[in-house]
């Protein structure tokens, strides 16, 4: 199965600006291909998964993928499907998010010196040296505004009546460059995105043949909403990171373990390593149980993000939990001062600064509702004190419904 098969039967593809050549092209060669990502935070979500995802099956098949973080982009800021200006990051914020994201990626794909290892790659070192005019008189000329205002990333904007500054408009000019700059560089023949980037990409492949240059291709995936039409990897309490400093790898396997029955096998073929064949045959073995099948993926989806030995973890911890009554080892921390405590702090307080819920008043519905749970045991009074007494080794258990628990560690007793 060539790379183009596989992931059209995996559920990424959803646009391609010539498919057949393209498929043509991955069978008969190795293709070096890019997908970038904007510094604009220290790490990678789930949002960005299904583009890492990719980058690795484009490597299984022997090709070259090349990760793009957008250092100089990320000083414009995109537009797409924003409703105002990114903020401006300082040079030190882009560096410090370029290590973060970068260590994010070496968890999903090899980066190294042989053919199909990946490259990492930041467009500062091109674009920060243009001479604008240059630039413009060179590249600009093959752009017209006519048709960037009818892309969705401008047009959106300004339907809204919000700003879009000079800047900003320029994205897409920079964005195309960087196409043309990649294949200069290394060969680069592919760009991949998810679909709110099309416009993106065909200014990059059009560049490209106005400029003379070879033929180049553009391939993206789509938007991927949860069977109940939520956004993919937005949850009430934010964004699933993929770096364990912001999330551990607990929470991480206990996000897929929560996944919608009808999501199961569609997220498998996403954002696991199980074969086609495998999937089939676990769907059939489990089609009477989905939590087996909900365990299965969110075992090798952290797997892959978090190493084998987390996952068992974080799988023994979720059983212990959730079959046996028991608390596992995994359960996420939150360190309260014995001086913050005092003589004693409401429950429902507890639960908020403790993150178990989004405010003192949900919390207290929590408790009217008999959804909140102390060391195992029914809240049932929404004026509940917790004091010293309820601590066992200066530890004790709060649960918020039955998904959600955190061992709160009395500090400085």
């Amino acid at each position: 199965m060539g790379f183009i098969q596989e992931f059209q039967d995996r559920g990424f593809y959803h646009q391609c600006t010539d498919l057949e050549s393209l498929a043509s092209l991955t069978n008969q060669k190795q293709v070096v291909a890019y997908i970038g990502f904007d510094c604009t935070a220290d790490s990678l979500h789930v949002g960005s998964l299904m583009q890492i995802m990719v980058l690795r099956l484009l490597q299984k098949h022997g090709h070259q993928p090349i990760a793009i973080v957008g250092g100089g982009t990320t000083k414009i800021g995109d537009p797409t499907g924003k409703d105002e200006a990114r903020k401006l990051l300082t040079e030190d914020d882009i560096a410090h998010n370029k290590r973060g994201i970068q260590s994010v990626l070496e968890k999903f794909i090899k980066f190294g010196e042989a053919d199909s290892d990946a490259m990492l790659v930041d467009n500062d070192d091109w674009l920060s040296k243009l001479n604008f005019i240059d630039f413009l008189r060179e590249y600009g000329k093959h752009f017209s505004i006519n048709r960037m205002l009818s892309f969705d990333s401008v047009k959106l904007r300004l339907e809204r009546e919000q700003s879009l500054t000079f800047l900003e408009f320029n994205y897409m000019i920079f964005q195309a460059y960087d196409f043309v700059e990649l294949n200069k560089r290394y060969k680069c023949r592919l760009q991949i995105g998810g679909s709110d980037q099309w416009g993106n990409i065909i200014n990059g492949v059009e560049l490209s043949r106005r400029l003379g240059s070879e033929e180049l291709f553009g391939l993206t995936t789509p938007l991927i909403t949860t069977s109940s039409g939520a956004k993919m990897g937005k949850t009430a309490s934010g964004a699933v990171w993929l770096s364990a400093e912001r999330l551990s790898a607990y929470d991480y396997y206990q996000f897929w373990r929560n996944t919608e029955d009808d999501d199961v096998v569609k997220f498998m073929k996403l954002f696991t390593d199980l074969s086609l064949d495998e999937i089939r045959k676990l769907d059939a073995e489990h089609k009477d149980n989905i939590n087996n099948l909900k365990k299965i993926l969110a075992f090798e989806a952290t797997k892959i993000c978090h190493g084998d030995k987390l996952a068992q973890e974080a799988e023994e911890t979720a059983i212990s939990l959730f079959e046996k009554g028991e608390v596992g080892g995994m359960i996420p921390e939150f360190f309260l001062s014995a001086e913050d405590l005092g003589d004693g702090m409401s429950a429902f307080k507890l639960f908020h600064i403790a993150g178990l819920s989004e405010s003192g008043g949900e919390a207290k519905r929590l408790i009217k509702g008999k959804g909140a749970k102390l060391n195992n045991l029914v809240i049932d009074d929404e004026n509940k004190m917790v004091t010293h007494a309820d601590f066992v080794d200066n530890a004790l258990i709060l649960a918020a419904g039955k998904k959600k628990y955190i061992k709160i560690i009395l500090s400085g007793n």
